[in-house]
């Protein structure tokens, strides 16, 4: 007995097309957000759907939701106090964008307990599920949270890469490996060959690729081992003056700060250098590994590199319709290049006598 042709999806049309599986979502679905794409798309959807004898699969798309055309954002942590304002604004408007153009709805989700804790399962039920699907974003996450959407085939798509152990989930992410090994090779190429990491004491997901940046980085140009320091910080407002010292005198004449998410790590290395009489960049370059909202480090134009924020809040979108347009609903990842910055903190190292001990 001959074996049974396995149905034609979505996501064979794109690859034959070489396009996105969301615009063969629109196309097929026929809502009103399908007169957004061009006229001579549309035709070739068509003709390979019929082609590929592709049929729409009802009951997949009741079970993954799909039905409201409503997407949600859910945020764990505030995002509308000034302080915080700047950081996440370009997500958002990236999330709303996309949206809109797609032809959906966008319903905010918060679900902030008295205590100011946010779970989505705060009362044991999922109220995402009033969406289609959601996007995910905030530092202050629940793992078990995460687990339990995937147990329950919820489709969603968090900003930022993110992992749960035992589990394959969507992000879209920004490339902080390459990013930081950029700036390692950028520093090597104006001279400098020992530099110090300045790491924040949250061992998350995007500090982790920073730091992996870095070691690649100064592996591959060959830069001398004692050359890397790496110096956790437990209190970032504070950086002792007899670190700055300490770099001084070990000749290093290059430091990366990983960014909290504001600018305390980068004012307190600006007030420890000054405190004893160095000077950025002419004694020692500083290169920000982020870009934050500048509050108290405003007095100079740091060297920094700029998370495509509103594009991730875009590509997030796309990533969720794919996922409910998605039959088998495969998890699907992304990571979006950062846009080097360049700034006044950088500059060739001064010739200088190192301390022998």
């Amino acid at each position: 007995m001959a074996a049974q042709r396995r149905r034609a999806t979505q996501k064979d049309i794109a690859t034959r097309l070489g396009i996105s599986q969301s615009t063969v979502s629109l196309v097929v679905s026929g809502g009103p957000a399908s007169d957004l794409i061009a006229e001579g798309t549309r035709r070739r959807v068509l003709e390979v759907a019929t082609e590929l004898g592709y049929a729409v699969n009802a009951s997949a798309r009741n079970l993954k939701g799909g039905v409201n055309r409503l997407l949600g954002v859910y945020t764990f942590e505030p995002v509308f106090p000034v302080d915080q304002r700047d950081f996440y604004f370009p997500f958002l408007l990236g999330v709303e964008e996309a949206t809109a153009e797609h032809g959906y709805d966008l319903l905010l989700f918060s679900s902030a307990s008295a205590g100011g804790d946010r779970r989505i399962y705060a009362n044991g039920v999922n109220r995402l599920k009033v969406a289609d699907g959601c996007v995910l974003l905030g530092r202050r996450l629940h793992q078990d949270d995460m687990a339990a959407l995937l147990r329950e085939d919820f489709p969603f798509v968090f900003i930022g890469r993110r992992d749960v152990p035992g589990h394959d989930l969507s992000y879209v992410g920004a490339d902080y490996v390459g990013a930081t090994r950029t700036v390692v090779r950028s520093l090597a190429e104006l001279g400098h060959r020992r530099l110090a990491y300045l790491k924040v004491a949250h061992d998350q997901e995007w500090t982790k690729d920073r730091e992996t940046g870095f070691r690649q980085g100064v592996e591959e140009l060959g830069l001398p081992a004692d050359g890397i320091l790496l110096h956790p910080l437990e209190d970032s407002d504070v950086v002792a003056e007899s670190l700055i010292e300490d770099w001084l005198a070990a000749g290093i004449t290059a430091v990366l700060v990983e960014p909290s998410q504001d600018d305390t790590a980068i004012s307190a290395v600006e007030r420890a250098v000054t405190a004893v009489g160095a000077r950025i960049p002419e004694d020692l370059s500083v290169v920000v590994l982020g870009d934050p909202p500048l509050v108290n480090a405003t007095a100079r134009d740091w060297t920094r590199f700029a998370i495509p924020r509103e594009q991730m809040g875009r590509a997030a979108v796309q990533l969720l319709l794919e996922l409910l347009a998605d039959e088998a609903g495969a998890a699907r990842q992304l990571m979006l290049d950062c846009i080097p910055i360049p700034g006044d903190s950088v500059a060739a190292p001064r010739t200088r006598p190192v301390a022998r001990s």
